[in-house]
């Protein structure tokens, strides 16, 4: 996903769009592939129902917490785990997001108007 530096021009709205696009997918597979973990993870170490799972997936994916007590020590542990993996995922996923606005914000801001 190449990104046009501070000498080309501002891409145009349909160019922009679709990159929007493309990251938006982007994040939309890594909130499903997040998804697919933690409700795997809490049917399995958990021994949940598929809507709790998704239910709880969803809590701590989006760092509401956890709305379930887990008795085992497998599903703490798995519990605590995929608490890290989901911080670092909603940065991570929301960065990618944003990044094609901050990059056109910025861009447009450095752009000469002489050329």
């Amino acid at each position: 996903m190449k990104l046009e530096n501070f000498k080309q021009k501002v891409v145009p709205l349909p160019g922009f769009l679709f990159r929007l696009f493309r990251y938006a997918l982007f994040c939309g597979l890594l909130i499903g592939v997040s998804i697919a973990i933690g409700m795997s993870g809490y049917c399995y170490f958990g021994g949940l129902e598929l809507i709790d799972s998704f239910h709880m997936t969803c809590m701590i994916l989006t760092g509401m917490g956890p709305t379930i007590t887990m008795e085992s020590d497998a599903a703490k542990l798995f519990s605590s785990f995929y608490a890290l993996y989901s911080g670092v995922a909603f940065l991570t996923i929301t960065a990618v997001f944003l990044s094609p606005f901050v990059h056109r914000i910025l861009h447009i801001l450095q752009v000469d108007k002489d050329n």
